[in-house]
């Protein structure tokens, strides 16, 4: 697509964002070497420096794409690994950076950490700055450190849960994320049982997926998709047995959309700007996430614009932007003509899309499989029954 005129670029601004999450890597170095991970550069110690936060913080908040509020969330790395003093500075520059601009955006904050660095200054932190906590973690020792390891190939779990007793001790609130392997999938229970005696309350999980630098996964398997069924069949009951103690994201998110939903999910990573992604250096990207720090063979890398010294709205200038968003489009309408699960999905990630099958023009991925459409089914048959609709 040839370069919009400003009165063309103005009116397809108006269909995307507004900007929901900013995902910023303050350093690319992380302190474990999961075997499941998909960042390419995760033993390299670049930090994002102050002299960058300023302008991307300008370019930000004085976009037309950045209407109410949105979420920063430290990422893309272990975002303890870099020192505590850099936040601190970090959130002194941003807070001036909006009084200075009148600008009345309300901004969150987030983390994504694997707990093993967590010490009381960091809680203190937390505390302070209002920080929404998120833990990786999957579940007992010995499912979680068959995959979680230091780099000399040690295990992560104590130190990790040494981190979550600490949150707990200063009653923050906290998150888990943990990954599905097939390690996991024999121990619905036990898993269960470990959150439940260790008094956590919210969990996501993530499968593991062939990503970025992830190129295989142990749910690869032909006879795999009933034993996931199966897990998360037994997960269902369990969670449901003690009445919204264990709050599971994947039910939760499906259950809101089958009970209160009046139309369809909107799918904030195939939305333009929805998600804006920053590396250390100040490239940005859109659509998942996972795309900011990869190359492909159809695109190069997905970097869109440095917001150092780039607007967000620059992207709309650049050919490759176009291509994504096409290719992204008739993706996700391939979804909805094909699928019958595309009203609790929206079309899925671009980048499970794009890792698995090589190409953004696709409907079905593993991930999808195996991370909605069964746990959608599982849902669906709870509720069913729960109302008497089903024996």
């Amino acid at each position: 697509m040839s370069q919009l005129d400003s009165s063309q670029k103005e009116f397809n601004l108006l269909k995307f964002g507004p900007v929901r999450l900013v995902v910023l890597q303050g350093g690319s170095f992380c302190n474990l070497d999961c075997d499941y991970c998909y960042l390419p550069d995760r033993q390299t110690k670049n930090r994002l420096v102050r002299s960058r936060i300023v302008p991307i913080f300008e370019n930000l908040l004085t976009s037309s794409l950045v209407r109410d509020s949105f979420t920063v969330c430290w990422h893309l790395g272990e975002p303890l690994a870099v020192p505590m003093s850099f936040y601190v500075e970090a959130m002194e520059i941003i807070n001036g950076i909006k009084t200075r601009l009148q600008k009345e955006i309300s901004i969150n904050y987030s983390v994504q950490t694997n707990g093993v660095l967590l010490t009381q200054a960091w809680c203190d932190f937390f505390q302070k700055y209002n920080f929404n906590v998120g833990v990786s973690i999957d579940g007992p020792a010995f499912i979680h450190d068959v995959h979680r390891k230091t780099p000399s190939g040690l295990g992560t779990h104590a130190a990790t849960m040494r981190g979550i007793k600490l949150l707990q001790n200063n009653h923050l609130d906290f998150y888990i994320i943990a990954v599905l392997t097939e390690t996991s999938l024999d121990y619905p229970e036990e898993i269960f049982q470990f959150f439940r005696d260790n008094g956590i309350k919210r969990v996501g999980f993530n499968i593991e997926e062939i990503e970025g630098v992830n190129r295989t996964s142990s749910l690869q398997k032909d006879d795999i998709s009933a034993r996931i069924r199966a897990f998360w069949q037994r997960f269902w009951e369990l969670t449901t047995s003690v009445k919204g103690e264990l709050q599971v994201r994947e039910f939760e998110d499906v259950s809101e959309l089958i009970l209160k939903s009046s139309g369809r999910l909107k799918n904030q990573m195939s939305r333009p700007f929805a998600i804006v992604s920053v590396d250390y250096q100040g490239n940005f990207s859109t659509y998942s996430p996972e795309l900011l720090t990869m190359k492909s063979d159809h695109y190069g890398d997905f970097i869109l614009g440095n917001l150092v010294n780039d607007s967000l709205e620059s992207a709309c200038d650049h050919p490759k932007f176009w291509k994504l968003l096409q290719d992204i489009t008739a993706g996700c309408s391939l979804c909805e003509d094909n699928c019958s699960y595309f009203s609790l999905c929206g079309g899925g990630a671009p980048s499970n899309k794009y890792w698995e099958n090589d190409t953004f023009v696709c409907s079905e991925t593993m991930a999808c499989r195996y991370n909605k459409q069964l746990v959608v089914d599982v849902v669906l048959d709870g509720i069913e029954r729960r109302l008497g609709l089903k024996n």
